[in-house]
C-alpha cells in the first residue's frame, strides 16, 4: 500500500508538496497534518445546511469532480471510513468573528473533509482552496483519473481586505460573454470579489442603453486595424465600414452578473466621463464643445503625450459640463446601469480629462463665470458632483479614479488610486473610501518579462515588483482602505489568451497582497508556489506568463564607457548559462557567477536559466546595441 500511494504521489508531483502547500492566495494559518485523504467514486459530498447558495457550492464543486472523472455521490455519512469517505460542509452554528462572511475553516484527514463558514461566499472561497489541494491534472479536461489525493491539513482562512479586485478592458478591444465569463472563472478560482468591468472608452461603447440607441449602433464599431495603437494604426478613411466592435445587450449583462454572483464576484461596471468619450461623441456629438461629428477611434493617434501626466488632445473626447443636455444624458446611463448591476458602486472613470476645449470654448467659459468656478479643475469638480448625485439618485454610490479629487471631492463618492499611492492617501485622510490600484504595483497591462522577448509596451511591471504592494500605505487609517485591485487595459491585448498571459501571474501578487495578512508574505514561498501553479494553467491548456523562470538582465556602463551585464534568476535553484560570442546552445556556454563585460562588437548576449539540466523559460537574445541602450 505504502509503495502505491508513493507511486501515486510521485505521478501527482506531490513528495516535495508534503508538509507544505502550494495555495494561492497564501492562507491566514496552514498547518501540515498526518494522514491523506484519497478522493475516488467512493467518496460522499454531506451538505448539512438547506442554505441555497451553499448548495450551490457544493453543485459546482461536484461538477469540477466529475469533469475529472470522480462521480461524487451527495449524502450523509455517519462513519467515514477508506471504504465510504466523505466532504462534510456546513455553516457555522455559532459565527466566528475573525471568520467574517468570507472566511473558513477547512480540515483533511485520512476519511474526512470537514469545511465551515459563517456564510456561503466563506465555503466558495473554502472550495477554491480544496480545488489547489487537488493535484494539477484536475485543471484538465482530457485527463480524467477519477482519483485525487489530499494531504492531511488544518487551515484557517479569512480575507484581508473586502475588495479583491481586476479590472477587465472591453473596449480597446471586444470580448465576447463567454471570453468574460472565463476570465471571471479564473479570479474565482484565485478568490478575487470584484470585477471592475471597464465597459466604455474612446476605442468603443459596449453597454446598451436602449433610451439612447446610438451608443451601441454607432458608438460600438470602428474601422478594423491591426497592430499597435498608436502612430502606425492609421486613422479612419472618409466612407471607411465600421466592421470591427460589438456590445453587450442588456439581458447579456444580466446573465454575466448572475454568472459572476453565482462565483462571489460583485461587478462594478465603469462608462468613462467625461473625459475618454469619443465613442459616445461619435453616437452624439451635440454632447462636445464643437459639437462636430467624429468617429470611434481605432487604436490611431489623438493625443500627444508629454510625460508627466501631462497631453494634449488631437480630437475632441470630452464631454460639455456646461451644457444641460449632457446631464440629462448622464442621468439616462446611470439610470438603467443601477438596474443592470447590483452591487453597490458605479465607476465613472473621471481620468485623464482634457480640459483645452473647455478653455477654448465660449459657452463653457461663461458658464464657469455664472457660476463662479474659478478654473476647469473645479469645473471638473462641479461635473464630477453632479454625477454623484445623479447616481445617488438611483441607490449607488459612486466611485473614480483619482483625478476626481482635483478640484473638490464629491460628497459620498470613494476614490480608485491609479497614478501612485498618493491620491488614495489624500482622500483616506479626508475620510474618503479608496481602492488602492496604482500604476506602480498593480498595471498588468506592463511588459512582465525581458524586452527582447516580450510585446514592446512603454513601462514595465516585474512579478516581483507587483508582489511589493502593500495597500495600507504608513501614516493612514486602514479603515478607510477598502482594498485593492490589479488593471487590465486592452490596447495590445486582443484575444483572452493573451490577456490570461498578462493577468497571471501577476494577478496572484495582487491577491495575496489583498488576502493574505502582510506577515504571512514571503518572496520565496510565494515564487515556488507560482511555479506550481503553472501546471495547473498548463493542464487547463491557459496560456501564462513564466518570465520569472528567466534571467533578469541588468545593464551598466563604466567610466571607461565597457558594457557590463549583470544575471539573477528569481527562482530556486537556478543555474544562468550565457554566450556572448553568438555561439549556441546556451546550456554548453558558460554558467553565470558574476558580473561580466561584454567587448563590443557585432555580437548578441545569449543567456537562460537551467534547472537540473532543462531549461526553465526562454532564450534570451540581445543584440549588443540593445545592450549599449540599456546601460545605465
Amino acid at each position: 500500500m505504502k509503495k502505491f500511494i508513493l507511486n501515486l504521489m510521485c505521478a501527482f508531483g506531490s513528495v516535495a508538496a508534503i508538509g507544505q502547500h502550494n495555495i494561492i492566495p497564501a492562507p491566514v494559518n496552514y498547518q501540515s497534518t498526518e494522514g491523506m485523504f484519497m478522493l475516488d467514486n467512493q467518496t460522499s459530498l454531506d451538505v448539512k445546511t438547506t442554505n441555497p447558495e451553499v448548495k450551490k457550492y457544493a453543485g459546482q464543486f461536484a461538477a469540477l469532480l466529475e469533469n475529472s472523472g470522480i462521480k461524487i455521490q451527495q449524502k450523509a455519512v455517519a462513519n467515514p471510513s477508506q471504504s465510504e469517505k466523505v466532504i462534510v460542509v456546513n455553516l457555522n452554528a455559532k459565527p466566528v468573528a475573525e471568520l467574517g462572511n468570507e472566511g473558513y475553516t477547512l480540515e483533511v484527514g485520512d476519511t474526512k473533509i470537514e469545511l465551515l463558514a459563517n456564510a456561503p461566499g466563506g465555503i466558495f472561497n473554502g472550495f477554491q482552496t480544496i480545488r489547489q489541494l487537488l493535484p494539477a491534472q484536475f485543471e484538465s479536461k482530457d485527463y480524467p483519473m477519477g482519483l485525487g489525493m489530499i494531504m492531511g491539513c488544518k487551515i484557517k482562512d479569512y480575507p484581508r481586505f473586502g475588495w479583491r479586485g481586476l479590472m477587465f478592458d472591453v473596449s480597446r478591444h471586444f470580448f465576447s460573454v463567454e471570453d468574460v465569463k472565463a476570465y471571471i472563472d479564473k479570479m474565482a478560482q484565485y478568490k478575487f470579489n470584484v470585477f471592475h468591468w471597464h465597459l466604455t472608452d474612446d476605442e468603443g461603447w459596449r453597454v446598451e442603453i436602449k433610451s439612447l440607441p446610438k451608443l451601441t449602433e454607432v458608438g460600438a464599431w470602428r474601422v478594423e486595424r491591426y497592430g499597435r495603437f498608436g502612430d502606425t494604426r492609421p486613422a479612419p478613411k472618409e466612407g471607411e465600414k465600421t466592421t470591427y466592435g460589438g456590445f453587450y445587450t442588456q439581458d447579456q449583462i444580466k446573465d454575466v452578473v448572475k454568472y459572476a454572483a453565482d462565483r462571489n464576484i460583485t461587478i462594478v461596471p465603469e462608462v468613462d466621463i467625461p473625459g475618454h468619450s469619443m465613442a459616445v461623441l461619435a453616437a452624439y456629438p451635440e454632447l462636445s464643445t464643437l459639437k462636430k461629428p467624429t468617429t470611434v477611434n481605432p487604436g490611431s493617434k489623438f493625443a500627444e503625450w508629454y510625460g508627466d501626466g501631462k497631453f494634449e488632445m488631437l480630437i475632441e473626447n470630452t464631454l460639455n459640463p456646461a451644457d444641460e443636455k449632457v446631464y440629462q444624458f448622464v442621468d439616462k446611463v446611470m439610470t438603467e446601469l443601477a438596474a443592470l448591476f447590483p452591487g453597490q458602486y458605479i465607476h465613472m472613470g473621471g481620468d485623464e480629462c482634457y480640459h483645452g476645449y473647455w478653455e477654448r470654448d465660449a459657452t463653457v467659459q461663461d458658464f464657469m463665470k455664472k457660476n463662479k468656478i474659478k478654473d476647469t479643475h473645479e469645473l471638473q469638480s462641479y461635473f464630477v458632483k453632479r454625477v454623484e448625485k445623479i447616481v445617488s439618485s438611483k441607490g449607488k454610490k459612486l466611485i473614480g479614479w483619482d483625478e476626481i479629487l482635483e478640484g473638490g471631492l464629491a460628497p459620498g463618492a470613494a476614490v480608485m488610486s491609479w497614478r501612485g499611492m498618493k491620491g488614495g492617501i489624500e482622500a483616506a485622510k479626508m475620510g474618503v473610501p479608496v481602492v488602492m490600484s496604482p500604476t506602480t504595483y498593480a498595471y498588468i497591462d506592463y511588459t512582465q518579462g525581458d524586452k527582447s522577448v516580450e510585446n514592446p509596451i512603454y513601462a514595465e511591471l516585474s512579478l516581483r515588483k507587483a508582489y511589493e504592494f502593500e495597500p495600507i500605505p504608513a501614516d493612514v487609517d486602514p479603515k478607510y482602505i477598502l482594498g485593492g485591485q490589479a488593471n487590465l487595459w486592452t490596447e495590445v491585448i486582443p484575444n483572452l489568451q493573451f490577456a490570461y498571459y498578462m493577468t497571471y501571474p501577476r494577478a496572484f501578487a495582487t491577491i495575496e497582497s489583498v488576502w493574505s495578512p502582510a506577515s504571512v508574505k514571503n518572496w520565496e514561498s510565494f515564487v515556488n508556489r507560482v511555479e506550481s501553479q503553472f501546471s495547473r494553467f498548463d493542464a487547463a491548456k491557459t496560456n501564462i506568463a513564466k518570465a520569472v523562470l528567466e534571467p533578469v538582465v541588468t545593464v551598466r556602463k563604466d567610466g571607461e564607457g565597457k558594457i557590463w551585464v549583470k544575471l539573477q534568476s528569481e527562482i530556486a535553484n537556478g543555474e544562468i548559462y550565457y554566450s556572448i560570442d553568438n555561439t549556441y546552445p546556451v546550456n554548453y556556454a558558460k554558467m553565470y557567477e558574476s558580473e561580466f563585460w561584454v567587448p563590443e562588437g557585432n555580437l548578441s548576449l545569449r543567456t537562460q536559466t537551467f534547472r537540473n539540466g532543462q531549461p526553465t523559460g526562454r532564450e534570451l537574445i540581445i543584440p549588443f546595441t540593445d545592450l549599449t541602450k540599456r546601460a545605465k
